[in-house]
């Protein structure tokens, strides 16, 4: 049962699709107080738990931290970190008598107190008075979770190639860069369907745009590519570069599709190009404008993007590096002491992404003028949504591949994301499998990390780690930053550990992607919490290091240098298989604690009695894959 209350004027999100009645804000069931801000509390006991938020650090259950729904570009993912790239305000909360659902559909910022400054209370503080709240009950938490995503609307659902394996680096700069990826990989018999082409190949980083010094025939490169069956696929950035004779920025400027100061002005602000006007995509006319660009690398061949910088990422903006050259000016000549350093040092530090200059920008809304800041968390979605929604229009479902990092509920049905800056740490394979069926509670199916890590330095051992969790998410992406350690997996001396565990990701690609397109027809989530499949079971309650894949398996990947295995918890007998190439083994294993040793060349997978996984046959690209032929194990 679903109840919608509504306080005040509130946005249009266009995060709910289904038409709810209106209930009066008195019969509201949770504690609500209203002033300058919304405030809701409720009590929470000890055996309570919390799920969801999407993409957030810590624990699959959210009790005992302050979270804040505020798209960030935020590149250490530690624990101490309250927002993320994206702002999913959906939580289920569940007790042994009760169970329900919040989706909190606001737009500007929302703190989540889950039992941090009183762990016996949940606070949630919005910060304004203009807010939907949907209020769901159900007999579980994957119900409470499928009639919210009925009311959200279905998951996008990216192209088949798409389920391949996938590689990338900041630092692919030019065509024989690209060719040798390619090379290697099929010369070591590495699986690949897709290269990422990050911002090295534009033209002064401007987007829609290719450097032709570097690809003096980018159309010619793009079909010969798709003709050893590789996808490129190149970012686009949110900011337009600020350039006369550049058309994009010519039109956008002309058309006022930018976001303005006060005064009418466009807000500028300085990322990759340099100075860049942030297209106003709260603005459908911008909106619609901005989705048509995409038609120029299109017309070359090209049939994926990855958006980015889209929360917005701002490094200053002009008026805001103005008044910090007007400081140093006043200590140019000085003696510098300690404290003059520190707020020298404090005042460039804090241009980037700055509350300040979030709240001195406006979006046209449908004629009214609207501060950014109020709106903030849609902006990454808007943006991949005037993508997404000029593909379906243009070219049809189904046929071209777009994710983004920064992203609010609603657009999982344009889109998907990948979990943006990483670091090449152990605890972050385990940070990734704990986000999965979170964002999958939000809607959010085409989605996974940077394998190997972003940032860092990447060992073999703590790859093909990455890549065995890997091999299960439905994107599958090695990423990592300009200057880091080389992590494609030819790199390394044991390249046929590579091979091995790469082959099982295209064995496993009938189950993968059928799982995917159920999950999306039913509004299902792929991903599941033990909890949610065993809540009698104390120990399934509390375990965080397991997933359940699908109806018929559970995933537990290993996650720690140095172990030759790892602990495992049964709720019910299960088939353990180790998948390595074309081989498999497996074994009964009865319900309880099980230590399981896994080799860093097998995919480990926990089978449930009387289930079934389909295998095709190994292939070096999804174009190669037998899908009709399959052997199954279980």
């Amino acid at each position: 049962m679903i109840k919608k209350f509504r306080i005040g004027k509130p946005f249009d999100t266009k995060a709910v699709t289904a038409e709810i009645q209106e209930e009066k804000i008195s019969a509201f069931p949770l504690e609500l107080s209203q002033e300058e801000r919304c405030v809701v509390a409720f009590e929470l006991r000890g055996e309570d738990m919390i799920f969801g938020l999407g993409e957030t650090v810590r624990g699959i259950n959210k009790r005992g931290w302050i979270y804040e729904s505020w798209c960030s570009d935020e590149t250490e993912h530690t624990e101490d970190k309250r927002s993320l790239y994206g702002a999913h305000n959906f939580i289920v909360v569940s007790s042994k008598d009760k169970k329900f659902g919040l989706f909190v559909d606001f737009p500007g910022k929302v703190e989540w107190d889950l039992g941090y400054s009183n762990p016996d209370k949940a606070k949630i503080t919005i910060d304004g008075n203009n807010v939907d709240f949907y209020y769901i009950e159900g007999e579980t938490e994957r119900d409470i979770v499928k009639q919210f995503r009925q009311i959200i609307g279905k998951s996008y659902i990216p192209p088949f190639w798409a389920f391949g394996y996938q590689q990338s680096c900041w630092g692919y700069s030019k065509q024989s860069d690209f060719i040798s990826v390619r090379d290697n990989h099929r010369a070591n018999n590495l699986p690949l369907d897709c290269i990422y082409m990050d911002i090295d190949y534009m033209d002064k980083f401007k987007d829609f745009t290719v450097n032709e010094e570097l690809f003096p025939d980018f159309k010619s490169f793009v079909s010969d590519m798709k003709a050893h069956d590789i996808h490129l696929l190149p970012i686009i950035d949110a900011g337009v570069k600020k350039e006369q004779g550049y058309s994009v920025y010519d039109e956008g400027h002309k058309k006022g599709y930018f976001c303005k100061n006060p005064d009418g002005t466009d807000f500028e602000c300085g990322v990759w190009p340099g100075i860049v006007g942030l297209p106003d995509f709260l603005n459908k006319d911008a909106r619609e404008w901005f989705g048509s660009q995409y038609k120029t690398l299109i017309d070359m061949g090209v049939d994926g993007f990855w958006n980015d910088m889209n929360e917005p990422a701002l490094f200053y903006s002009t008026k805001g590096l103005d008044k910090a050259w007007e400081k140093l000016d006043k200590l140019s000549g000085r003696e510098i002491g300690i404290w003059d350093y520190f707020g020298m040092r404090d005042t460039f530090a804090r241009l980037q992404n700055s509350m300040d200059d979030y709240s001195s920008f406006y979006h046209n809304v449908d004629g009214e003028l609207v501060c950014h800041k109020d709106v903030h968390n849609l902006y990454g979605a808007f943006m991949t949504n005037a993508a997404g929604e000029y593909f379906e229009r243009e070219y049809g479902r189904e046929k071209l591949l777009i994710f983004s990092r920064a992203s609010y509920i609603g657009a999982h049905r344009t889109s998907g994301i990948w979990f943006g800056d990483n670091y090449s740490w152990w605890e972050h394979i385990l940070l990734n499998l704990k986000m999965l069926p979170s964002v999958n509670m939000c809607g959010f199916l085409y989605c996974g990390a940077d394998l190997g890590g972003f940032n860092n330095n990447v060992t073999g051992d703590l790859l093909l780690r990455w890549l065995a969790l890997g091999v299960f998410t439905p994107l599958m992406r090695n990423h990592r930053a300009l200057g880091t350690r080389a992590q494609e997996a030819y790199q390394f001396d044991n390249t046929q550990d590579f091979a091995d565990v790469l082959a099982v990701r295209y064995r496993l690609i009938p189950y993968i992607y059928n799982t995917f397109r159920r999950c999306a027809d039913e509004n299902d989530m792929m991903f599941r919490p033990l909890a949610f499949d065993y809540p009698e079971d104390k120990l399934a309650l509390e375990v965080e290091d397991q997933l359940m894949l699908g109806e018929e398996c559970m995933i537990a990947p290993v996650y720690e240098q140095n172990k030759s295995g790892r602990v495992v918890y049964l709720p019910e007998p299960m088939t353990f298989v180790k998948l390595s190439g074309e081989n498999i083994t497996s074994t009964k294993l009865s319900e309880g604690i099980h230590y399981v040793e896994v080799k860093l060349n097998e995919v480990p997978l926990f089978i449930k009695q009387n289930k079934k996984i389909p295998l095709a046959m190994p292939a070096l690209n999804t174009a190669g894959l037998d899908m009709e032929n399959l052997d199954y194990i279980s």
